[in-house]
């Protein structure tokens, strides 16, 4: 099977070279040597980021059919049975060339590490689907302040209440992130995500945690809480976090991931992306 891309990087315009924070085959190249390990949101604004998923071929086509009835929090970007790209960012390695891994091997507590060339074996398939850091620079252009990058925090995730559609092995949870957003922008956050449904789009939810299944906002699941000060509200996206549940929940033999918050960044536009969403 070839990679079967939902986008393409064709059109990549010049990056600041050399720079792992706007460049990203910088970033990869940094990654792959061990200088990059950092989350990469607020990295390389512009570029559309990925959540990595890399099963046993096996349970390929149900984990297909699952982002294919779950789009919002697992938007599929590209499959492919090699670990070296030619399509997305033509060239790179997804066995290296992300800040930090996730190993779990038959249901067991996943293992984290910056190279999965030892786990990586013959018969796997890997997914990239979209992810909100994508949309991350368009509201901070927008001047809406995101307290998690200025904090240098990863972003908070929380395992919601609902239910996503399964297929085969594959069941489980929304996870959701939550962005404190001041309330006057609310409307332009919505807005600006709304945009890019490859990166899943507009939010889930805004307001009340507590009709996502979420009763304590300073306890997230993964990533790190700021709290909410005056003025801001919590706004939900979905998250590809969910991908990473659904798999677990299959207990395949193996699974790699990447570690929340540690995504594969791509050489594609946001620009891009947006256009071929539309």
């Amino acid at each position: 099977m070839h990679e079967s891309p939902a986008l393409d990087s064709g059109k990549t315009p010049a990056p600041d070279a050399g720079d792992p924070r706007s460049d990203p085959r910088a970033l990869r190249a940094a990654c792959r040597d061990g200088r990059f390990s950092e989350t990469t949101s607020g990295a390389c604004p512009g570029f559309a980021q990925a959540n990595l998923i890399v099963l046993p071929r096996s349970l390929a086509g149900d984990f297909r059919t699952f982002c294919e009835r779950n789009p919002k929090p697992c938007p599929l970007l590209l499959m492919s049975e090699s670990p070296v790209l030619t399509a997305l960012a033509p060239g790179a390695d997804l066995r290296t060339d992300l800040p930090r891994y996730r190993v779990t091997r038959r249901g067991g507590q996943p293992l984290e590490t910056d190279d999965v060339r030892d786990a990586w074996a013959p018969d796997l398939t890997a997914f990239l689907l979209g992810c909100s850091f994508g949309f991350e620079a368009g509201l901070v252009e927008a001047g809406i302040r995101l307290r998690h990058q200025d904090e240098g925090r990863i972003v908070a995730m929380y395992r919601s209440g609902r239910e996503c559609e399964p297929a085969g092995p594959f069941h489980g949870r929304l996870v959701v992130t939550m962005r404190p957003i001041p309330e006057s922008r609310v409307e332009d956050a919505v807005r600006i995500s709304g945009e890019q449904p490859l990166a899943h789009g507009a939010p889930v939810h805004i307001g009340d945690p507590a009709a996502l299944g979420i009763h304590d906002l300073s306890r997230p699941d993964w990533g790190e809480d700021g709290g909410l000060l005056p003025g801001e509200v919590p706004v939900f996206w979905a998250c590809g976090v969910t991908s990473q549940v659904a798999c677990r929940n299959a207990q395949p033999d193996l699974l790699i991931s990447h570690a929340p918050g540690h995504m594969f960044v791509t050489d594609v536009p946001v620009a891009e992306q947006i256009q071929r969403a539309a």
